[in-house]
């Protein structure tokens, strides 16, 4: 199994950054061209990975949605940090902080449209750590 980790800042606002490139990258150097499966995980416990269309108001549309679901009032009962901060303690019950993807010939297996993508609603932390972990069976093209 390979491994790396890379670093992102969020500029202390909700956001959905795509980081499609840094795991292609990561997959067709880790494969040398071959095939596996590539874990995505975030250690965090307020930060989602979603798999999904970006641009053209997806990234917008979901962040909508999740403002609607997990509401940044005064509900939650964790309740430090920024107002309605508990809620991205919710988040990864509803976006995973994982994604398993297969890679074929080096390249991710992702259908045309889709992307991958870090959802952070956690204003507190912009600071963010993402690990990829690829998995072979050893052989390489």
């Amino acid at each position: 199994m390979r491994t790396t980790t890379f670093r992102l800042r969020t500029a202390g606002r909700e956001c959905v950054l795509d980081i499609t490139d840094q795991c292609a990258d990561f997959a067709s150097q880790a494969t040398g061209g071959g095939d596996g499966l590539l874990h995505v995980f975030v250690p965090h416990a307020t930060a989602g990975v979603a798999i999904m269309e970006l641009g053209a108001g997806s990234d917008a549309d979901l962040l909508a949605v999740l403002a609607d679901l997990l509401p940044a009032d005064d509900r939650w009962r964790h309740a430090h940090g920024s107002r309605g901060h508990g809620r991205s303690h919710v988040l990864p019950a509803f976006l995973p902080p994982f994604a398993t993807l297969p890679v074929l010939g080096g390249s991710l297996g992702l259908g045309t449209w889709q992307s991958i993508a870090l959802v952070d609603l956690n204003a507190d932390n912009t600071d963010r750590m993402v690990r990829l972990s690829l998995l072979t069976d050893g052989t390489t093209r």
